[in-house]
């Protein structure tokens, strides 16, 4: 008996009448690599008879989308990859939300309104100002050198059509980036943490910290990465939680990591954690120390991206401040399930609470 218990115990919360935090996120991660297969094929083959209306034997057009030999295709590449990952990571947090996790789709920082949309007008001017502010110093300081304008990096691609291409990449980027690791993992593990030995803040600080390294490691593999580079990435990771950490709401960070990505690759021609896409309107080269600019990698792997990243934090601050009062959101921490009390039209906090409001009736 002891030990079908502490089995259970293991599996199942039996406040939240749901699974366990490390378990649901398990299963959100099946889910999304499932669903990228799927989305991949689905918008291959869209994107096999788009390629036949504008000419392409649709014979060739559709075994290529067989053979995925489509993605060798600039425009595919740039838009079908992400855009499949974007409808899985959306996708899974839609459905384990509802029926693993139960809970509202907006509680994973998607409450829209007029405030997200200011916050998210926010995000995506900071993001270009901040990395404007790298190129400026970079380049007065001599550490960054103007080589050319306009260029692209494909010659079967215009520079405008480059630029597009980064563009819609990084916009997909930024928002599921954002959605799998400061919507649903930093949701889940502050809900896991917070219980017998961690109080609300303490919970959320630490999944707060734990999604940032999860964000760091992500990027171990990209080209060029180093330790310093994933150290750098896992503090850009706390940089970009900021938002989701005092608002409850995604909207900062993820305009913050589409115009970040977008002006350091795009605008100005920095690699983007060691990758390099589409054109730039200006092309930089790196000639001080590694340290200092990141090299290969880019700034984020060096001190002028880590500058930028607390000039960021400070300005978010100021923001917060500004708009609503600055403190933790620690309500992210408390598991808040989607179903409405139909007695006393009211959304409980907890089952808990529920038990409450029902022995209220008892009475």
């Amino acid at each position: 008996m002891k030990l079908v218990a502490w089995t259970k115990w293991l599996f199942w919360n039996v406040t939240e009448r749901r699974l366990r935090a490390i378990w649901r996120l398990g299963i959100y991660v099946l889910l999304v690599f499932a669903l990228i297969n799927l989305f991949t094929f689905v918008l291959l083959f869209i994107s096999a008879f788009i390629m036949a209306a504008f000419g392409m034997n649709i014979t060739n057009a559709l075994s290529g989308a067989m053979s995925m030999q489509l993605l060798e295709n600039p425009w595919v590449n740039m838009i079908v990859t992400p855009g499949a990952v974007f409808l899985a990571v959306f996708g899974a947090a839609f459905i384990t939300g509802r029926w693993v996790d139960r809970r509202k789709f907006a509680d994973f920082g998607l409450a829209i309104s007029k405030a997200w949309w200011r916050d998210f007008a926010f995000g995506l001017g900071l993001g270009a100002v901040l990395m404007g502010l790298v190129f400026l110093f970079g380049w007065l300081i001599g550490s960054i050198r103007v080589v050319g304008l306009l260029q692209s990096l494909r010659p079967d691609v215009s520079v405008v059509a480059g630029l597009f291409q980064s563009l819609v990449f990084f916009i997909f980027v930024g928002l599921y980036e954002e959605m799998a690791l400061r919507g649903v993992v930093l949701v889940n593990l502050a809900e896991g943490l917070y219980g017998k030995w961690l109080n609300k803040r303490w919970a959320l600080l630490g999944a707060w910290v734990i999604s940032s390294l999860i964000f760091g490691a992500l990027h171990w593999g990209n080209p060029n990465a180093t330790w310093v580079s994933t150290l750098n990435i896992s503090l850009a990771g706390i940089f970009l939680g900021m938002g989701m950490v005092l608002t409850g709401s995604l909207a900062i960070p993820m305009g913050l990591h589409i115009t970040w990505n977008f002006f350091q690759g795009n605008v100005f021609g920095f690699p983007v954690s060691g990758l390099k896409l589409g054109a730039s309107v200006i092309t930089t080269e790196s000639i001080g120390p590694q340290w200092l600019t990141g090299g290969v990698f880019g700034p984020e792997a060096g001190v002028l991206g880590l500058g930028a990243m607390l000039i960021g934090i400070l300005l978010t601050l100021l923001w917060v401040r500004w708009k609503r009062t600055a403190g933790l959101h620690e309500k992210i921490s408390v598991y808040n399930p989607w179903q409405k009390d139909a007695v006393h039209g009211l959304e409980y906090e907890n089952f808990s609470q529920k038990d409450q409001l029902d022995d209220l009736d008892k009475v």
